[in-house]
This record gives structure tokens, C-alpha cells and sequence, in this order.
């Protein structure tokens, strides 16, 4: 039976499953359908909260054309009104019974690389479709405990070749096209990528064009500091990987990859070699 005292007419909610930028999001019922799902909710409090719900209407209108068992899906938005000004906003998305990648720990090399390769699918297909995703990070990636994965926060999400007016990203993963303000491109997302997967092979972030603690009002830019490589940093993480990780973090798009089909073969090629190596030393070993 649902525990929680939160009312939202349409919507039987059950529990809270955690909180975003001025947003909660609930584990509901449709009332409607009868399907579980994942309810999002903000309220305008303050007049910047305005750009919350804007995002939160891109997320739904870009995930209404993606279909890719790797991005989450959304399903309704409801905006309720009060005094003829929009004060509510709802979005009805799927449940995934997942972790942030922030929040998983203990995952091992091979873990690591076919997670970001599932990653890498649901982005080439994004690309395919005409969309950057813009906001790759640890905490946009769920992962749960059988294998499954699912892209979330669509809400920074724009067509390829956009120049936006502001700066948007996350400090520690943000792209030098994104903090100048320059066309965006499936190679931004390469770069986000890179990013990420720097941060979950050695713990440390990328150095950016925006410290951490900058607010982007200021546009103020910094250089980009000098950093180790990840197998410098930690011995068995395969040259070749530590390079791809490089590679998608070139400050000059051009000087990415290609595209993130090129970055799923690469992974398929660490993924043969580490699990191929690991199949023929079982074998040896059982004979």
C-alpha cells in the first residue's frame, strides 16, 4: 500500500525516490493507466524557476521521438496552472529500478567499458536522430544490478549545429564548445563522454574551461590544466583505453573521433580483448 502523504490528483504516489534541480521525483501510479512510473514534479517559487520547467518540457518533447531501450522514456506532461500563470509542472516518465553511476561502486574494468559502450549506442542513436544529449555525466547514467542501463535527463538536450545563449553543462564534464558558446555537435557529447568515463576509471575529473565552484553568469575561462593520463594513474587500465579516453577529450572537436559509432568499435575491440584473454587462460586452465 503507499505509504506516502503526497497527494497529486491523476497520480497515486508511493514513495519518494529522490530529488533534482528544484524538482522531486516520485514513485507513482498513473491513475489513468495503471502503470508505474517515475512522476517528476516541480513548482515555480522563483522566477528563474521558469528555465527548470522549460527543461523539463525539452526533456519531454525530445524523448517523445527517441525509442532505444538505453534512453528513458517520458510519457505525459501536465502543466497546471494558477492565476493563468503556469505554477506546476509534471512529467510522467519510466520506472527504471536503477542507481546512478555516481553511486555504484565496486565495478570492475570489463564493467566499466560495457557500460560506457551501452552508453555510446543510446548517443549514436540520439545523433542518428538529430539530437545532442549536452549533460552526460555519472549522474545521468543509471545502472541496475542485472545488466540493464538507461541515459536520463534529457532536459539540456538540443538538435545538432544549436548555439545556445547560455551556458549550460556540468562544470566537471562540460564541453569548451558549450562554455564558448559555439555550435554543438555529436562531437560535444563525445566530450562529455570522455569525461565521464576519465572520472570513473581513476576518480579524478577532467580539468575543464569552468572551475567547479564558477558560477556561469561570470564567464569567466580558464585554461585547461595538464593532466596524467588513466594509465598513469592506475597501471591495468589498458593503454588503448586510456587513449580513447584522450582522444574524445580534445579540446578541438575535429580532434575527437568521428563519432560514436567509431567509439562502440573501439570499446568492441577492448571488450574481445579483455574478455578473450580472460576465456582462453579458463580454458587453458580446465584442460
Amino acid at each position: 500500500m503507499p505509504s506516502s502523504s503526497v497527494e497529486i490528483d491523476g497520480f497515486t504516489i508511493i514513495r519518494k525516490l529522490g530529488t533534482g534541480a528544484r524538482s522531486v521525483i516520485y514513485l507513482a501510479k498513473d491513475d489513468m493507466t495503471g502503470n508505474t512510473i517515475a512522476l517528476k514534479r516541480a513548482f515555480l517559487e522563483k522566477p528563474e524557476d521558469t528555465r527548470i520547467f522549460e527543461q523539463i518540457e525539452k526533456e519531454y518533447k525530445v524523448a517523445r521521438q527517441l525509442d532505444h531501450p538505453h534512453i528513458r522514456k517520458c510519457y505525459k506532461l501536465i502543466k497546471r496552472r494558477k492565476l493563468l500563470r503556469v505554477n506546476e509542472v509534471l512529467l510522467s516518465m519510466e520506472m527504471f529500478e536503477g542507481k546512478p553511476l555516481e553511486d555504484s561502486p565496486g565495478l570492475s574494468l570489463g564493467d566499466v567499458i560495457l557500460i560506457f559502450r551501452m552508453v555510446a549506442t543510446a548517443l549514436n542513436y540520439m545523433h542518428q536522430r538529430g539530437f545532442v544529449h549536452c549533460d552526460i555525466k555519472p549522474n545521468n547514467i543509471l545502472i541496475d544490478g542485472k545488466g540493464g542501463l538507461k541515459v536520463i535527463d534529457l532536459g539540456q538536450s538540443c538538435k545538432l549545429g544549436e548555439i545556445k545563449q547560455r551556458i549550460q553543462g556540468t562544470p566537471d564534464y562540460i564541453a569548451p564548445e558549450q562554455v564558448k558558446r559555439q555550435h554543438l555537435s555529436h562531437r560535444t557529447d563525445i566530450f562529455n563522454l570522455g569525461a565521464t568515463m576519465y572520472w570513473a576509471l581513476t576518480g579524478k575529473n577532467v580539468p575543464t574551461l569552468i572551475p567547479k565552484n564558477m558560477d556561469f553568469a561570470t564567464q569567466v575561462l580558464q585554461r585547461r590544466e595538464e593532466f596524467r593520463a588513466p594509465h598513469e594513474i592506475y597501471r591495468k587500465i589498458p593503454r588503448s583505453l586510456s587513449q580513447l579516453v584522450l582522444d574524445c577529450v580534445e579540446e578541438k572537436p575535429a580532434d575527437r573521433p568521428e563519432s560514436m559509432s567509431s567509439i562502440v568499435s573501439r570499446l568492441d575491440k577492448l571488450i574481445r580483448d579483455i574478455f578473450g584473454n580472460k576465456l582462453q587462460k579458463n580454458g587453458t586452465a580446465s584442460n
